[in-house]
C-alpha cells in the first residue's frame, strides 16, 4: 500500500534514525517505491546517503578510539567499535575487488577487512598479526555487501585471539582466528 508523501517521509526519517545502516534499495522495498523515490526523499530531508551516514558515525565515535592504525587504514567502514571487545565492518564489493572474468571477489580483500579490523578492535598501539587461521566458505561476488564481525576472545600463549565472521545477508562467506601479537601484552600492561 502506497502512503501519502508526507507520511512515507516521516516514517522514512524514523527508520533511518533506528536503523541508520539501512541501504537504499531495503527502504524501496520496505515503503514499496523506486529507489529514486528513497533518494528524492533522502535530499528533500536532507538525509545523506548510506556512504556518508556511516562515514560520519565512524569518525564521530570511533576515530578518537582506535589506536593500533589510522580508522582510514582499516579495510572497511567501520560501523561499530568496543576496544578489546568487538568490532564490526563493511565492505561493498566493487569491480575493483573481482575477478575480471568471473565477477568473484579476490579472497586478499576479504582477509584484509577481516585483518585490519582485528588489528583496529585492540586497545594498543602496536597491534600485529602473528598468525592466522582462514576458512572461505562461499564465494563473493560483485554487488554483494560483507560484514565483518570481530570478537575479542582473550589470550594464548601471549598472544591476543580475535575471531572475525564475515556474512553476506546473514550467510557466512569467511571465518578467521588472528592470533596478534600486542606491544602492551610484553610490558605488564593490560
Amino acid at each position: 500500500m502506497k502512503r501519502p508523501k508526507a507520511e512515507r517521509q516521516r516514517l522514512l526519517k524514523e527508520t533511518i534514525e533506528k536503523t541508520p545502516f539501512i541501504t537504499d534499495e531495503e527502504l524501496a522495498k520496505q515503503f514499496d517505491v523506486s529507489i529514486q523515490t528513497i533518494r528524492l526523499d533522502r535530499m528533500e530531508l536532507s538525509i545523506p546517503e548510506l556512504r556518508q551516514r556511516i562515514k560520519s558515525v565512524a569518525t564521530d565515535q570511533w576515530n578518537e578510539m582506535v589506536k593500533s592504525l589510522p580508522l582510514e587504514e582499516v579495510i572497511g567502514e567501520v560501523i561499530d567499535l568496543e576496544l578489546d571487545k568487538r568490532a564490526i565492518s563493511i565492505l561493498d564489493i566493487r569491480h575493483e575487488h573481482v575477478f575480471s572474468r568471473n565477477k568473484i571477489a579476490r579472497g586478499h580483500h576479504l582477509f584484509a577487512q577481516a585483518n585490519s579490523l582485528a588489528v583496529a578492535v585492540l586497545n594498543d598501539e602496536l597491534a600485529l598479526t602473528a598468525k592466522s587461521e582462514l576458512k572461505f566458505t562461499r564465494q563473493v561476488k560483485e554487488g554483494e555487501r560483507v560484514i565483518a564481525k570481530a570478537i575479542v576472545k582473550g589470550k594464548e600463549k601471549g598472544l591476543t585471539m580475535v575471531h572475525v565472521n564475515s556474512y553476506v545477508e546473514n550467510e557466512l562467506v569467511f571465518t578467521g582466528v588472528f592470533h596478534m601479537y600486542q606491544s602492551n601484552q610484553h610490558k605488564g600492561v593490560n
